[in-house]
This record gives C-alpha cells, sequence and structure tokens, in this order.
C-alpha cells in the first residue's frame, strides 16, 4: 500500500514538493480539470519516469499498480480495434486453486516477514530502526569524544594537530588509538608542561610522495591477444564464404538480431534451417569466444588500471608536496591521459572487429617521466625529515601519552560503545542476510504461482462479465466478443460487424471501463492474476449521462467492499474527479459521522496562480456544486484568475432561486466604482448564462480582489439576505473582508 506521494517539477506541480501523507485504503481526489489529476494518477502508474517525484510504499513493498486515466483509454482503446484478453482464474481445478491460494498466504507470509524485518532494521520511514540506533550511537561517541577535545585543545592541541576541525575525524582517531596504543599514562599536569616546549615553531617533517605502480598497466601493452587475428572455425561450411567476403566481424555483429528474430535473417527475412543455424554457431566455437572474452577482460582491466594509475597521479595534484614540480607532473599526466585514451579507442575497436591487430601506444617513457619526478621529490623530503628527526621523534612520543591519556578518560564510554556496536553491527548483519533470503523465497514463491496460474487461465468469463453488463443496462447495439487469435477481444454489432469506429463517446468510455473493472480481477497474461495491486480511477463517468454514471459509481463501491473484506488482491483504491455528483455518490457512506474514517481521506486539488496545490480535509470537502463556490470564496488562497467568476456564479445560482431579481434595482443601490463592480457580477442577465457551469469571466488583479468580495458581500446585505452570507461564510467571515 502506499503511504505518502510526493509531486514536484512536473507540469503545473511547482519545484517545491506537494504532498498526499497519511494515505489510507480509500482516498478520494477532487478537482477541476487541468488541476493536475492525471499527473498524480501517471506518477503512480510509473513513479520511475518521475525523478523528482517519489511514491512511499508501506514496508518498502511495492505492489502492482493498475491506472484507469486516459493514457489507459489510448493505450487499450483508440490504438487498436482489438483489446487485450483479460485472464482470469478458472474454477474447475480445484487443486490447482488450492495450490495457488497455499502459495499466495505463504507470499503473504513473506511480504509481512519483510516489513516487519525491514522495519527493525530502517524504521517505518526508513530513517529508524537499527540503522538510527547506530546513527545515534555514533552520533553520542562522537560528541563526548569531542568534549574532550574541546576541553583540552588549548593546551594539548599540537598533539590533535590534523583532528581539530572534524568531529568525526577526531572520533575516528581515538578508536584507532584504543586499538594501536601503547603508550604510558601520564598525568595531564606533566603532559600540558611538555607540550607547551616540544610543541613549537620547529620545522615538521613531510609526507613522501606516494609511488606510482604502473606495472599491470605496462604488462598489457604486450598482451599476445592484440596481435591475433580472432575469426571463427575454419572448418565449418560457411568459413569459405566469410574469409572470402572478409566479413567475420560484420557476421559476428549480426549474430543476435539473427537470434532475436527467430532465426529469421534480419536482412532477407527468409527463414533458415537449423543447418545453418548451427553453421554459425559452430563458426563461432569455444576458442573464438574465449578470444572475445579475452579482448573483452584486457578492455576492462586496462580501463580499470588505467584509471587507478591516474586517480593515484590526481591525488599526487590535489595534495601536492612542495618538493614536487606540480606543473611538470601536470604535463606529464596530460599526456599520459591521451595516449590512455587512444589506447582505450584502440581496444574498443578491437572488442568490435575482433579480426582486427591492434598495437597500443606505450606509456612506459611518460610513466618513466613521472615516476622520475616522485622519486626527484621524495629525495628532498628524505632529506628533509632527516633534519627533523630528532624533534619529531619526541613529538610522536608526546602525541602517543596525550591519547593515552584522552583515552584513560574516555574508558568507560568507550567500552559502552564498543559493546554496543558490536550488538548493533551483529543485528543489522543478521537482518540484512534475513531480508535478502526472504526476497529471494518471495521472488521463487511469485514465479511459483505464475506458473500455476499459466495451467488454469482463461479469457472468456471476462467476455462474459462485460456483455452481461451491458446487456442488463440496456445496450443492445453491440458486445464483446473473442478474435480469431482466441486471446484477444473485439467489439461487435448484433449482424457481426466491427463496432470500434461506431460507438459514440459515451459508449467507448463505458466499454473502457468494463474492460479496466474486470482487468482488476485479472490480468491481460497468463500470469499476474493474483498479484497484488492497488488501483487508480481517474475521472472514469467523463462523457456518460448520470444513469450509467450511477452504474460506474455502485461497481466501484462493489470494489471497495472486497477490500474491506480483504477477499481480493486490491489493496489500495485512489479515486480522482472533477464530477460533483460522481464524487457524492462513490464517497456516499452510511457510517460515515463527520470526520472521514479510518479507512479514507479526502483531498481537494487547485491550481491558483497556475501552480497546482493538494489539500486534506479531514471531512468529505464536497457537499454540492454550490457549497464547492463559496468554499472557493472562503479560502484565503484563492485564485485571482477566476474569483469574478465565482462569485458572479452563486449570485446566478442563488438570486434566480428566488426568482424576481432586478439586476439594475440592485445595481442602483450602488455608487461609482462599486456601482460598475456590481453590475459587472449581474453580466449574467444580459450574457444569456443560465448555467452554473457558464466559465465567462474577467481577470482581474489581485490589488481589486478586495473590492469585488467587498461588493458580493453588500450585495447580500442590501438585499436582506445577510444570515446567508453569513452561513455559507462560516469562520470566514471576517478575514474574508476589511470593511
Amino acid at each position: 500500500m502506499i503511504e505518502r506521494i510526493s509531486i514536484a517539477d512536473i507540469a503545473t506541480f511547482d519545484t517545491t514538493p506537494e504532498i498526499l501523507g497519511g494515505l489510507s485504503q480509500f482516498n478520494f481526489l477532487f478537482g477541476s480539470n487541468g488541476t493536475g489529476k492525471t499527473t498524480i494518477s501517471r506518477v503512480i502508474a510509473d513513479e520511475d519516469n518521475y525523478p523528482y517525484c517519489n511514491v512511499k510504499w508501506k514496508g518498502g513493498t511495492k505492489l502492482q499498480p493498475m491506472v484507469y486515466n486516459r493514457d489507459f483509454v489510448e493505450l487499450n482503446f483508440n490504438q487498436s480495434e482489438e483489446l487485450k484478453g483479460v485472464f482470469t482464474l478458472g474454477e474447475k481445478q480445484v487443486d490447482t486453486l488450492t495450490k495457488i491460494d497455499t502459495a499466495k498466504e505463504e507470499l503473504n507470509a513473506l511480504t509481512v516477514k519483510l516489513q516487519g524485518l525491514n522495519h527493525t532494521l530502517q524504521g517505518a520511514d526508513g530513517a529508524g530502526g537499527k540503522r538510527a540506533e547506530l546513527t545515534a550511537l555514533e552520533g553520542s561517541f562522537k560528541e563526548k569524544c569531542w568534549t574532550q577535545k574541546q576541553k583540552h585543545d588549548d593546551k594539548l592541541k599540537g598533539a590533535f594537530e590534523g583532528y581539530r576541525n572534524s568531529a568525526e575525524k577526531f572520533k575516528e582517531k581515538v578508536l584507532q588509538e584504543s586499538a594501536s596504543n601503547s603508550a604510558t599514562l601520564l598525568s595531564l599536569e606533566y603532559l600540558e608542561k611538555t607540550s607547551a616546549s616540544v610543541f613549537g615553531q620547529d620545522p615538521m617533517t613531510e609526507k613522501t610522495v606516494a609511488v606510482i605502480d604502473a606495472t599491470k598497466l605496462l604488462d598489457h601493452e604486450t598482451n599476445p591477444i592484440l596481435e591475433k587475428v580472432v575469426v571463427g572455425k575454419a572448418d565449418v561450411d560457411i568459413a569459405v564464404m566469410i574469409k572470402k567476403l572478409g566479413n567475420s566481424d560484420w557476421v559476428r555483429e549480426g549474430r543476435p538480431f539473427y537470434n532475436a528474430n527467430d532465426e529469421i535473417c534480419p536482412f532477407c527475412q527468409q527463414s533458415t534451417d537449423e543447418a545453418f543455424a548451427k553453421s554459425l554457431n559452430d563458426y563461432f566455437d569455444e576458442t573464438f569466444e574465449a578470444d572475445s572474452q579475452a579482448i573483452d577482460c584486457l578492455l576492462t582491466n586496462y580501463k580499470t588500471d588505467a584509471s587507478r594509475v591516474q586517480q593515484q597521479i590526481v591525488l599526487i595534484i590535489e595534495d601536492p608536496s612542495r618538493f614536487l614540480d606540480v606543473e611538470k607532473l601536470r604535463s606529464e599526466k596530460e599526456l599520459l591521459d591521451s595516449k590512455i585514451t587512444i589506447n582505450i579507442q584502440r581496444l574498443s575497436g578491437k572488442k568490435k572487429e575482433a579480426s582486427r591487430v591492434i598495437e597500443l601506444e606505450s606509456v612506459s617513457n611518460v610513466v618513466e617521466a613521472i615516476s622520475s619526478l616522485i622519486e626527484a621529490a621524495n629525495k628532498l623530503i628524505n632529506e628533509h625529515n632527516q633534519m627533523v628527526a630528532n624533534i619529531t621523534t619526541e613529538r610522536s612520543k608526546l602525541t602517543a601519552q596525550v591519547w593515552k591519556f584522552v583515552l584513560g578518560e574516555l574508558k568507560s564510554d568507550l567500552s559502552s560503545y564498543q559493546a554496543e556496536r558490536n550488538s548493533l553491527d551483529k543485528a543489522i548483519k543478521s537482518l540484512t542476510e534475513q531480508i535478502s533470503t526472504a526476497t529471494e523465497d518471495s521472488r521463487k514463491k511469485e514465479l511459483e504461482i505464475r506458473e500455476l496460474e499459466k495451467q488454469m487461465t482463461s479469457v472468456q468469463p471476462t467476455i462474459d462479465g462485460i456483455n452481461a453488463i451491458l446487456t442488463c443496462f440496456g445496450f443492445q447495439g453491440f458486445s464483446v466478443a473473442k478474435t480469431a487469435n482466441g486471446s484477444n477481444y473485439k467489439l461487435i454489432r448484433a449482424d457481426g460487424s466491427e463496432a470500434h469506429q461506431t460507438l459514440s463517446e459515451g459508449e467507448r468510455t463505458f466499454v473502457t471501463f468494463l474492460y479496466f473493472y474486470h482487468l482488476l480481477k485479472g490480468s491481460d497474461s497468463e500470469s499476474g492474476v493474483t498479484n497484488d495491486r492497488i488501483i487508480v480511477f481517474d475521472d472514469p463517468v467523463s462523457s456518460l449521462d448520470s444513469d450509467i454514471l450511477f452504474i460506474v459509481s455502485s461497481l466501484i463501491k462493489e470494489l471497495f467492499d472486497e477490500v474491506r473484506a480483504g477477499t481480493g488482491h486490491i489493496k489500495q483504491v485512489f479515486v480522482l474527479t472533477h464530477n460533483v455528483y460522481f464524487h457524492k455518490e462513490v464517497t456516499f457512506n452510511p457510517n460515515r459521522r463527520g470526520e472521514a474514517m479510518k479507512e479514507e481521506t479526502f483531498w481537494i486539488i487547485r491550481k491558483p496562480s497556475l501552480v497546482t496545490k493538494v489539500e486534506k480535509h479531514l471531512s468529505n470537502p464536497i457537499n454540492t456544486s454550490y457549497e464547492l463556490l463559496w468554499s472557493e470564496v472562503r479560502n484565503p488562497d484563492r485564485s485571482n484568475l477566476t474569483i469574478q467568476n465565482t462569485l458572479r456564479r452563486i449570485l446566478e445560482n442563488y438570486f434566480k432561486i428566488l426568482g424576481g431579481v432586478d439586476p439594475d434595482e440592485i445595481t442602483g443601490k450602488f455608487e461609482g466604482k462599486e456601482k460598475m463592480i456590481c453590475k459587472s457580477l449581474f453580466s449574467w442577465v444580459n450574457d444569456g448564462s443560465h448555467y452554473v457551469q457558464d466559465d465567462l469571466y474577467v481577470t482581474i488583479n489581485s490589488s481589486t480582489v478586495e473590492s469585488y468580495l467587498k461588493v458580493f458581500r453588500a450585495i447580500f446585505d442590501k438585499q436582506g439576505h445577510f444570515a446567508h452570507y453569513e452561513m455559507m461564510m462560516g469562520d470566514a467571515l471576517v478575514e474574508s473582508v476589511h470593511d
């Protein structure tokens, strides 16, 4: 089940993520067209396609997402006159069904086990569990070590050199010293007094430059495979032709296409016999494959060894010794890099055309030059270090004694830390191994279930189910039938003619929904019928009349009952819509008392200032379309783009219900600018607007919004209906308008 969805930087969603958190079994999202509902459904369908979005699954276990949106309609209905068959389990093979049920129970048990193990290892949100305990332990011990550093830093800082600016490095040094320090434990007074004289401004020893070892890299230059012409076996019947044409590499490159094309020639599209296939395989014999593997290994090893040498040089350049000619080293490295690049290109060519004979550019001269630079630098460093050897010995000795003192003060903390660390390491290792084992067991169990499903799946029950619903609700003009291949569907008229292209928009929508509805209980292949899944319905009632809308909502609510009872494979449902009536039907629950039940969540999707915003509600936020208009007025984050039209719709809906409204009389009660605003709000009289859904509006700037809201309020007040205004504004009454 999905616990949390984060959506950002896609379509109308801003770079700051919008979060749908605390999701439950049933999740209802209401929003106008164009607000971003389909984007949410697409993220759920394939989260990997949206790098800035994230879907968090319970226990890290991803279920199969099945999404009904316009992408599903386009893919399954508009692009082809045939629908993929929906395979469902038969009911006659009781033994196999029992085996599937048993395997599913075992798989579910493994899933629960994995969730428990992951929860223990890393917590529900990935930031807890044993890993979090280890992180907390490391942080606590690090603070204790750092406290010692701060306590003695003023007088013993010479011994802490290299570890004074990082609490993590200081902690690691404590652990390192605890394993190897054998110095004598002395008093703090002695250490502070001695440090004052030993850690002075005398010269310090220099670290020698790391020697570059390019032996392996140089050895590759004499690899015998470079000069070997790698071709196939000469005594195979097709070898003469290949040799004559000199196209051994060309044939080798074409083999994968030949194999992928079911042994049909990918060029002439002619079938070949087994003898030809055998000749191809015999020509590229074990010797050829071994030589090809040798080329691959050489290329891989060359890249690895070259990268290692290059990285060693980079590290030297990034932290150069003052005795090293860094500019000369950079120049030699550039020469080395260019030769390595050329050699990799040649080896890649050899890999592609194994019959080519190549020779690598030797890097021995440049390696020798680099080694000479390092050797010269180290000679100077050794001379310098010899000079400061005596003072360094004293400082080294005192440093060890200081760390021994620090270890003494941390003795109790260090002992506790090491004991807890060992325990946590063992626990994490054990959990990791158990997770790996359970994951593999789950994979094997899924394979077992798929094999069992293949033994007893059929597409006919779905045909019968869809046709039964079509007939039951008066769709007599067409039906679903099996295609000639026996595994797909087509839509036909009573006379057997194709009906796909002649269906009305409503018929297309309904039959596509029925197809998806039955797909929820099966699969479009012989396996996967019993996969646990989460379902998304994105505006499934577009172009449907009220009767069919009721049917669709009833079918969806039947799925809700299955989810509640745990009798099917659906574990979670999302319903996204812009249709108020459908939303009311599908969300109706006689057991709900005001606030949302534990099993459900409610959301409003809005697009103020052209950016999508998602708002969670503690109860069903949609009562009627009229109430929805008022909620827009109450919302302080209302859209300036559409507020004038929203106010006009409310006035039209309310005052037309009353009847006998004289807009000119109402307008006459205002003066100046307010009179013009009032007149614009009653423009529906002249525009001939008769429906709340009309979308006539004039964009107004944010600076004039308050004026419109003030006049809107005054209209109700002047007409003696301010009580209705108070009721609809509720708690937002004071904040909405500043008199």
